[in-house]
């Protein structure tokens, strides 16, 4: 079964992981099973100098897991290969509801615009992504061709992925 994928776009400072977050916790409370995938456009780490996990990496291995009693994390160096397919990432999942995407602009599954007044503004995403089906925004908005939401409606957004995506009991 493919997983059902569900996006959050827009550009930086538009609330994106804001609007995730609520949408992940709302989401969850229903009852479903969410997992999130983040884009990043620059050079992270989620490993801190010093660590036993980070001393492995820095000493040449290509993927590090940590593990506990909690959670585990995998860490895959990309030294010679080129950044993964979201396609690549989701594959690696473990069986859940509902992914959502928070980034990744330029791939084909259903979004969410998010416009925020102090937000960079880079131009209407709506312009040329027909997968972008609604805007969630702090101001209002006349002139769209998809439904444009308040971006503190969180329920009203959970409704609409659950629409989008067919997700039903």
């Amino acid at each position: 079964m493919n997983p059902r994928v569900f996006g959050i776009t827009g550009w930086k400072n538009s609330g994106k992981t804001t609007l995730t977050v609520k949408l992940v916790n709302e989401l969850t409370r229903r009852g479903w099973k969410v997992s999130t995938v983040k884009h990043a456009h620059h050079d992270f780490d989620i490993d801190k100098e010093g660590t036993d996990s980070f001393r492995h990496r820095k000493a040449g291995a290509g993927e590090v897991a940590i593990v506990s009693d909690r959670r585990w994390a995998l860490m895959h160096e990309l030294v010679s290969e080129s950044e993964p397919t979201l396609a690549d990432i989701i594959a690696r999942f473990a069986p859940c509801d509902l992914i959502l995407v928070e980034g990744y602009k330029r791939e084909g599954h259903k979004k969410i615009e998010t416009r925020r007044t102090e937000g960079r503004s880079g131009g209407r995403l709506t312009t040329g992504d027909p997968s972008i089906v609604a805007i969630a925004s702090d101001y209002p908005i006349l002139d769209e061709t998809v439904p444009v939401y308040e971006l503190d409606d969180i329920a009203a957004l959970a409704d609409l992925i659950e629409r989008e995506t067919e997700l039903s009991r």
